[in-house]
């Protein structure tokens, strides 16, 4: 072996996309299929994921209609995923909702607090718990998970108390993945995404609240820029990791808001 040279992995082909229905899973989605990637599609809406599927000018799509809060669901969306492809080496962990977002602290109804978790947080666990079991199980062993974070996993907007903690807490699920991935060959990465332009961030562009009162309009980056961070993510080694990685609108106010 020559000086310098590396072994590498043969490249992983079976992904699995939460909330691929539209945004930045869709974008990804279509992104991973034009690389080579067979890639599962889930969300809540048939219609939506079969949509994403459709945009494709080629691609080995699996559809499977997913709510990511049910356990049951998401058990059977990995089952149908290792009975179609035998195996699981990608999830990007991305389904997510703003709801109670705009809404003041006090103001806020329990009820869309749970609602919140429910989807950000215990949906991420419930699929990455489901990844991890099918990657430590299968042969060979091992793969990738890639949460979804947000710049608001680092800094708040104001009113978004709900979102703000369950991305503050999705470092912590990836922390732990990561360390409890180590013995199988399990790698987790967190990508931190801000102001792509999506369905979701559609209001930034017209004015959204900020730290000092004001309302401003704020810059946006096209999705697909999210889509090849992480189809660059996906195609390392299982050797090689990127645990945490930011990528946003170059001149939004995230460095020095508020």
């Amino acid at each position: 072996m020559g000086h310098g040279s590396r072994v590498r992995c043969a490249p992983m082909s079976i992904a699995v996309v939460t909330g691929a229905g539209s945004g930045i899973g869709r974008s990804v989605a279509l992104a991973l299929a034009a690389a080579g990637w067979s890639v599962a599609l889930a969300g809540r809406r048939a219609a939506a994921l079969e949509e994403t599927a459709a945009a494709a000018p080629a691609g080995d799509f699996l559809v499977v209609p997913t709510d990511v809060t049910s356990a049951d669901e998401v058990a059977a969306l990995f089952t149908a995923v290792r009975d179609r492809y035998g195996r699981v080496d990608l999830l990007f962990n991305n389904a997510g909702t703003f709801a109670g977002g705009g809404v003041p602290v006090e103001d806020l109804d329990p009820d869309t607090w749970r609602a919140v978790v429910d989807v950000n947080l215990t949906g991420a666990f419930l699929c990455a718990q489901a990844a991890f079991r099918t990657m430590k199980e299968q042969e060979p062993q091992g793969g990738r998970i890639i949460n979804n974070g947000s710049i608001s996993a680092h800094v708040p907007r104001p009113h978004s108390i709900a979102y703000t903690a369950t991305k503050h807490a999705m470092t912590g699920l990836t922390k732990s993945l990561s360390l409890d991935g180590r013995p199988y060959r399990i790698a987790c990465g967190q990508l931190d995404i801000g102001n792509a332009a999506t369905e979701m961030t559609a209001r930034m562009q017209t004015g959204i609240l900020q730290a000092d009162g004001q309302l401003a309009a704020e810059p946006v980056m096209d999705a697909a820029d999210v889509a090849a961070t992480v189809v660059h993510m996906a195609a390392l080694p299982l050797e090689a990791n990127v645990q945490f990685a930011t990528v946003m609108a170059t001149t939004m106010p995230y460095i020095g808001r508020g």
